[in-house]
């Protein structure tokens, strides 16, 4: 469109307008819109025009003001309803998002892109299926709606429906095949799929569509990483500093610090990011940086500060939040495995590196009394906030077929979901303890007196491998990029066994697998409970969902 002198007709004015917006030309159509409001302040057309450009430009706050104040002035602009529940979806009001969206889908119930959008807050609410039925509308109205197809399959793989996830995302390449962040998202179903191949493939079509498309070069990266790429794998990790959904790094006046340089006579930094699982695996990594000669500051969760702190060295802990002490180089976390060149063959794997604290031990002992079972710690679900919950949590009406069996069960996790206690009120002989367990020092304590814990991928499973405690873990058909493919041992941790879905969903048979391994272990002779799993008798079949 070229320029030209603006008409003074009011409405073809106006038109000339959202014609330079919708055509990408916006710092142009703000201009008109400005000039516009001289003559009709307070229009809320105008004014919602204004606001729509500042979102778009990534001026959030600006934003909101302009579309709110339009609103004000006329509550049933659905488009800017619409572009307002986005807006505060970036901000994190999500409940305040989707009251902006109900109300625009209510006056415009034909407003594709509304629903779309709906769908979208929906699924950050975790309302999953309400987030589908948004999305199954929007595509509705809309079949050439490529973002809504889209947008479907992503709610379909938090669902844990893959192949109709696949199917959405093909759907949508089929509609516009130059989106990178479908291709990208394609990537992320191939890979919980075990289509490893093809999730590759699909990464760098992505990433040769926008060489700077972040999250096709991290999809990449835990693929790499999955498939014991390390070389590659960890420098490509980097990349998550550039994903609009993943935190934002920390600003320090400090230099990064990526192992080029030597650590001798200064002070590195690791600050934390992630989660305290995360930050229980990587720490082993402080004594490696202190026999370089740094003296060491660590950021650390408030839970973990007792257990962090039995770690070999002179290092110094700092509540996450709290005034740091001068440093002079800092790494993350998460960069410790590249700054330190760490590939499979030499992954940091010594354990113990955190200890249980003897007094503590002592009360625990106390509090257990006189042995007469096998005692086994089990956890089966972890926090249901975290994205990939649905995945990794095992029912337990599911994992309580193992309760049958005469052993001396006791629950490390704290959080009991209401249905689950009434569950577990049914067994005698499991135990809970989410009372007593202040922090993870109590829970590495209570784990001391135990023979076993038998956990779902948590960081209380975390826990127990740093502490060298013998550790059966349940892992997804497709498994966090930290436990590879194929393997039921773990070089991170060297007392770990890994049970894994043989099939999407199958938890049914991974329990078989335990209960059979597990009454081996409970009768006298039954061998120690960090054998591998290859000659365990696997052949016992599923009894049910739950033994009630």
């Amino acid at each position: 469109m070229e320029p030209r002198t603006p008409p003074t007709d009011p409405v073809a004015q106006y038109q000339q307008a959202l014609a330079l917006h919708q055509a990408g030309r916006l710092d142009e159509a703000a201009k008109l819109y400005r000039a516009m409001l001289e003559p009709f302040p307070g229009n809320p057309l105008l004014m919602a025009g204004l606001g729509t450009i500042a979102l778009q430009q990534g001026n959030l706050d600006e934003g909101v003001r302009e579309l709110e104040a339009a609103l004000l002035i006329e509550p049933d602009q659905p488009m800017a309803l619409s572009n307002l529940g986005m807006a505060l979806r970036s901000l994190k009001r999500l409940d305040e998002a989707l009251e902006r969206l109900d109300r625009a889908v209510a006056l415009a119930p034909e407003f594709a892109e509304a629903h779309n959008h709906r769908g979208i807050v929906l699924r950050d609410l975790k309302r999953l299926d309400e987030a589908l039925a948004a999305c199954d509308r929007a595509a509705a109205l809309n079949p050439g709606f490529a973002q809504a197809w889209n947008n479907r399959g992503v709610t379909l793989q938090e669902l844990n429906r893959w192949p109709e996830a696949l199917a959405s995302f093909d759907r949508a390449l089929a509609l516009n095949p130059h989106a990178a962040d479908v291709h990208s998202n394609r990537a992320r179903v191939l890979r919980d799929l075990g289509r490893l191949d093809d999730s590759l493939a699909a990464c760098n079509a992505a990433i040769d569509l926008d060489p700077g498309y972040a999250p096709a070069w991290l999809n990449k990266a835990v693929l790499l990483l999955l498939s014991g790429n390390y070389e590659e794998g960890w420098r490509l990790y980097e990349w998550r500093w550039k994903d609009p959904e993943a935190a934002p790094a920390t600003e320090f006046a400090a230099p990064l610090w990526l192992g080029e340089s030597s650590l001798a006579g200064k002070t590195l930094l690791i600050d934390l990011e992630q989660g305290m699982g995360d930050l229980v695996q990587f720490c082993r990594y402080v004594p490696m940086a202190e026999a370089q000669g740094a003296a060491v500051v660590i950021e650390v969760s408030r839970p973990l500060v007792p257990l962090i702190a039995t770690l070999k060295g002179n290092f110094t802990l700092v509540v996450r939040g709290e005034a740091l002490p001068h440093f002079d180089v800092h790494c993350p976390l998460m960069t410790l495995p590249l700054a330190f060149r760490t590939t499979v063959a030499t992954i940091p794997g010594d354990v113990p590196y955190l200890y249980a604290d003897p007094a503590r031990g002592a009360i625990w002992r106390q509090r257990l009394g006189p042995k007469s079972a096998l005692r086994v710690g089990v956890v089966w679900s972890g926090n249901p906030a975290h994205k990939n919950d649905l995945n990794r949590s095992i029912p337990l009406p599911t994992f309580a077929a193992l309760f049958e069996l005469p052993v001396e069960f006791h629950v490390l996790q704290k959080d009991i979901q209401p249905g689950d206690a009434a569950l577990l009120s049914r067994f005698p002989n499991v135990h809970v303890h989410a009372a007593q367990l202040g922090d993870f020092a109590d829970t590495a304590a209570l784990m001391q007196e135990l023979d076993l814990v038998i956990s779902v991928d948590t960081s209380v499973a975390h826990v127990a491998g740093a502490a060298g405690l013998p550790l059966w873990l349940l892992l997804p058909f497709n498994p966090d990029y930290r436990w590879f493919l194929g393997r039921s041992d773990s070089p991170w941790y060297p007392t770990a066994t890994l049970f894994r879905q043989a099939a999407i969903g199958d938890w049914r048979s991974v329990m078989a697998k335990v209960a059979a391994r597990l009454k081996i272990q409970h009768e006298p002779g039954g061998g120690s409970a960090t054998e591998a799993g290859a000659s365990w008798p696997f052949d016992i079949p599923p009894r049910g969902d739950s033994p009630i």
